[in-house]
């Protein structure tokens, strides 16, 4: 059985972040901000049902699906795009599949002791997030 994600969490920490914008084509100046987030993430978690919000100063992303059901998920304040998206369990990661204009596109969260994780993959980079989870 997957685990329950459900809790908040605290920005610690990311590695190649602004890479990973590159290949998504955002522009220079957006890159350098977006870098200076420290987004917290609010997970709730029922059953095969799923909600994140990804709460930041400059604009939060909310994404309410059910698992294993495509979707068209709307990136438009991330890069423009519009991509079909499917998440499911694999093991205990929870699995994002983006399939639009970018490769690879998708995204992981695991936790690890009573931190989440996030592996976020666009054409051949990845940006690695964690945060601490806080209730």
């Amino acid at each position: 059985m997957p685990p329950n994600l459900t809790g908040y969490y605290r920005f610690v920490s990311q590695e190649n972040m602004d890479n990973y914008l590159r290949a998504l084509d955002i522009n220079v100046v957006l890159r350098k901000l977006v870098c200076l987030l420290k987004p917290d993430k609010e997970i709730i978690h029922t059953g095969d049902h799923m909600f994140i919000r990804t709460i930041t100063s400059l604009q939060d992303y909310v994404m309410d699906f059910d698992l294993g059901v495509q979707f068209e998920e709307d990136l438009g304040p991330v890069d423009g795009r519009k991509c079909q998206t499917t998440i499911f369990w694999e093991g205990d990661q929870l699995v994002c599949e983006q399939l639009g204009e970018k490769r690879n596109r998708g995204w992981r969260h695991w936790l690890e002791g009573d931190q989440l994780h996030l592996r976020m993959t666009a054409e051949d980079e990845v940006c690695v997030q964690v945060f601490q989870k806080v209730k």
